[in-house]
């Protein structure tokens, strides 16, 4: 089975955190986390790129070291240098790397002084007192370590739609060379674009006689045939990912979609209605006693029960049926809505790709404009612009801009916003760009109250306008930080200001609950891929399932205005 870009990026960022444990030589650690970040935005798979010739030493941060340990990747699913750190540093160790609050250091001290190998031991460790008796930690850090393993344990098993994404598009086209097949689609939550997914549901409509179960069991990717029948199969990837595959009759495969797409609490309230009705729904249609009367296409499920169809997105039994019955649905945003984005890196900082390569990609997705925004000085480690770097980089624009056609950059930054509210870059320059989008990387563990005054203020500059990934999370590695944000956006909407969806796969934030209240007080969200490279353009389309999640309309959304209505709304004074 190819090798995913994200099993190669997991096994450079393995290496990185066993590395920075061992205390090696930190430029060495940082160049397997470049790596890693380069392997994760390239829009091609690297099985394919090493099968075509393609020279990886032109990827940025990689060089014929990291290249020959990628293909190495690749080709055998290890590295050797990894099993032989893992001979010296104990592998579980990484896992306790994606505790927040435990660096390098710490987990150092750990295993050390107390022998802790893995999150069980380090809660056991915690709970009966010991971490607080270590130099360096204390009773504070102690309970912090509880909070970060409980928030772990909620992630479960659930993986990111990214990831769901890269396991099921190879399958999906596989099965599609099957004879015969004429109809597969992707249902469950991984269709309801829920930004994690436990297991894929697949459906398909096929001629009799078609193999498509033999060749279902039969993938390369295969771990275990759980279960094959003639209608329904069920596999675990290699992954550990789960993949049941059903095999319906055209004539119920609407039916099916509607019951396999979900949720349970949406199907259970639309069942409710047809029962009302006299109707019957179950996955193979709509029944009046023991007559089909709907089925074969899932508009007509609804429309037999006097509902307008109800967009998968919707499907959480959140308002959407009482919507559908009195054909008052929204109006989704989509893809093509979309006018720009307001969130990007260059090489300038912590980016991959030039000023120029940015514009022309924004071009080529038929985009009018996009905002250049890179980090400010704080954030050192991604090379943060002061004054004179922002101001030399805007006069580059400047320039660029005289040259470029049919699309624009606009000069912004991604200003970060300090732990007393203040803004990590002065008014004079400030005033100068287009937008400014304000965030939060540090101080991240400041009380609910202090970080929502700490954003409310910084609110208070006129030349704040987005804020950016307002919860701070990652999703199944790193919790929201404490902030109560209906009165953030109550705030935002005073003064005139935005907030973000960050599109960011490993992002999604906002959550579509906060999408949903951000729409019903008529505030504003800008979807915005927050880009660090080309290839990275393409999460828009991982925003635009959350937006659709959240209700939200082409109206709610900042950037389906052109430049010239766009401009007006960001002008705060």
């Amino acid at each position: 089975m190819p090798a995913q870009n994200s099993d190669v990026k997991d096994i450079l960022n393995k290496m990185a955190d066993l590395l920075e444990i061992d205390g090696a030589n930190p430029f060495r650690v940082r160049a397997y986390r470049n790596a890693a970040r380069t392997v994760s935005n390239l829009p091609k798979n690297l099985t394919e790129m090493i099968e075509d010739n393609e020279d990886l030493t032109k990827l940025s941060g990689i060089g014929e070291d990291l290249a020959g340990k990628i293909t190495e990747i690749v080709e055998t699913g290890t590295l050797s240098q990894l099993k032989k750190l893992q001979e010296d540093t104990p592998p579980e160790l990484h896992e306790l790397m994606k505790l927040e609050g435990l660096g390098p250091k710490r987990v150092r001290v750990l295993n050390r002084e107390l022998g802790i190998e893995t999150l069980d031991q380090l809660k056991d460790a915690a709970e009966s007192g010991k971490v607080e008796t270590l130099e360096g930690f204390g009773k504070k850090t102690q309970q912090n370590v509880l909070e970060a393993l409980n928030q772990a344990e909620g992630w479960g098993d659930r993986i990111k739609l990214v990831e769901a994404e890269e396991r099921a598009e190879p399958l999906t086209k596989y099965l599609k060379k099957t004879k015969g097949i004429k109809e597969i689609t992707i249902a469950g939550s991984f269709r309801r674009r829920k930004e994690t997914v436990g297991d894929l549901d697949i459906l398909v409509t096929c001629k009799k006689g078609a193999r498509v179960m033999e060749r279902f069991v039969a993938y390369e990717d295969v771990k275990k045939v759980i279960s094959q029948g003639d209608t329904r199969s069920t596999i675990m990837l290699n992954s550990g990912l789960h993949v049941d595959l059903r095999v319906v009759p055209q004539v119920s495969y609407g039916s099916a979609l509607h019951y396999f797409t979900g949720s349970k609490n949406h199907n259970i309230a639309v069942r409710k209605i047809a029962n009302g009705k006299g109707f019957k729904i179950n996955e193979y249609g709509v029944f009046k006693g023991d007559d089909r009367v709907a089925g074969k296409n899932e508009k007509d499920v609804y429309a037999k029960v006097g509902m307008a169809y109800v967009e998968p997105e919707l499907r959480e039994n959140q308002g959407e049926v009482a919507a559908a019955q009195q054909d008052a649905l929204p109006d989704l945003v989509n893809l093509k809505d979309i006018r720009g984005d307001l969130h990007s890196h260059t090489e300038a900082t912590d980016g991959h790709n030039s000023l120029e390569e940015m514009a022309e990609a924004a071009k080529k997705r038929g985009y009018e404009y996009l905002a250049v925004t890179e980090h400010s000085k704080k954030v050192a480690m991604a090379k943060g612009l002061d004054a004179k770097d922002l101001a030399r980089q805007m006069e580059a624009i400047d320039h660029l801009n005289e040259k470029l056609k049919d699309i624009r950059l606009l000069k912004g930054i991604e200003v970060d916003i300090l732990e007393d509210g203040g803004l990590d870059l002065p008014d004079d320059i400030l005033k100068e760009l287009d937008l400014r989008i304000c965030s939060i990387h540090y101080n991240r563990n400041l009380s609910r109250e202090k970080q929502t005054e700490r954003i409310i203020r910084a609110m208070d500059n006129p030349y704040f306008n987005i804020l950016a990934h307002p919860s701070g999370r990652l999703i199944n590695e790193r919790e929201p930080y404490a902030v109560d944000l209906q009165k953030v956006m109550q705030a935002a909407k005073d003064r005139r200001c935005f907030l973000e969806l960050n599109a960011h796969p490993d992002r999604l934030d906002l959550s579509d609950h906060h999408c949903k209240m951000a729409k019903e007080m008529n505030l504003k969200v800008a979807i915005s891929t927050d880009a660090h490279s080309v290839s990275n353009l393409n999460f828009m389309r991982f925003g635009i399932g959350q937006a659709r999640r959240g209700w939200l309309e082409a109206a709610d959304v900042l950037n389906t205005r052109t430049w010239k209505q766009l401009k007006k709304l960001l002008h705060r004074r």
